[in-house]
């Protein structure tokens, strides 16, 4: 019988560890110092998270992998991450254009977990969400900066909101695991949250004098069923490099 709620921790993992591994990829690149700090920081916080959901997946799975196989040893079509978090990090507006949408989601998200039938996924989001209410702090307060300060960075901030604007839309599109998740009070209803997705965002953009594209635009979906873009393979392939080459490989 297939284990629904396995699936569901390994989607809640691969989300943070992608997003993370983006971020690492900027250290020792931030635009100043106390940037480049605070990418590394939020980076530490998600992979931390990713720790949390994978162990209690292998524990959920029983069949003895860890943490480490779970991440490491799966190819590009076992991932079911969304596909916003594998996006390239781009020019620093794209960096932050992601970032925002994903914390203002998971922010959201994680708040509804706290009420999960599964106690110890309470507790994990109980902990990340402490977190996240920075990431979403510093992000937002990022985008009104840029959208409403230069021409050329208001130009820059819109033209990446609007780019990655068709990566939202997964977020909030319930599949069957969705479904049963949230039917076993494990998981939230997705599409609750779409709501005051859009309403926060749109108040941040309004402050940053950005235009929010429009609600009903098509949008990207598959990385919840393992459809990715051509981007996660090459970030795989950077981020396994170590387990692949030196199977078992510890510090």
């Amino acid at each position: 019988m297939k284990n629904t709620k396995f699936d569901y921790l390994l989607r809640l993992a691969d989300n943070v560890v992608i997003l993370s591994q983006r971020l690492t990829e900027l250290c020792g690149k931030g635009p100043v110092l106390e940037e480049d700090m605070a990418l590394a920081n939020v980076a530490l916080d998600l992979i931390g998270q990713a720790r949390f959901w994978y162990s209690y997946a292998a524990e959920i799975e029983g069949l003895n992998r860890t943490e480490d196989q779970l991440a490491f040893l799966r190819d590009a079509h076992d991932f079911h991450n969304l596909l916003l978090v594998e996006q390239a990090n781009g020019n620093y507006a794209d960096t932050l254009a992601r970032q925002f949408y994903f914390d203002s989601w998971h922010y959201l998200f994680l708040e509804k977990l706290l009420k999960s039938s599964d106690t110890q996924i309470a507790a994990i989001a109980e902990k990340a969400l402490k977190e996240v209410s920075y990431h979403l702090r510093r992000s937002g307060d990022l985008i009104i900066r840029l959208g409403d300060g230069t021409e050329h960075s208001h130009q820059l901030m819109q033209t990446a909101v609007n780019d990655l604007w068709m990566f939202t839309g997964e977020m909030f599109q319930a599949d069957a695991l969705d479904d049963a998740m949230a039917q076993q009070g494990v998981g939230p209803d997705l599409a609750s949250l779409r709501t005051p997705w859009l309403q926060y965002v749109a108040d941040v953009f309004k402050d940053a004098t950005l235009t929010m594209p429009p609600a009903d635009a098509w949008m990207q979906k598959g990385g919840k069923q393992g459809v990715h873009t051509e981007k996660l393979g090459f970030l795989l392939a950077e981020m396994q490099f170590l387990q692949r080459a030196y199977p078992g490989a510890v510090w």
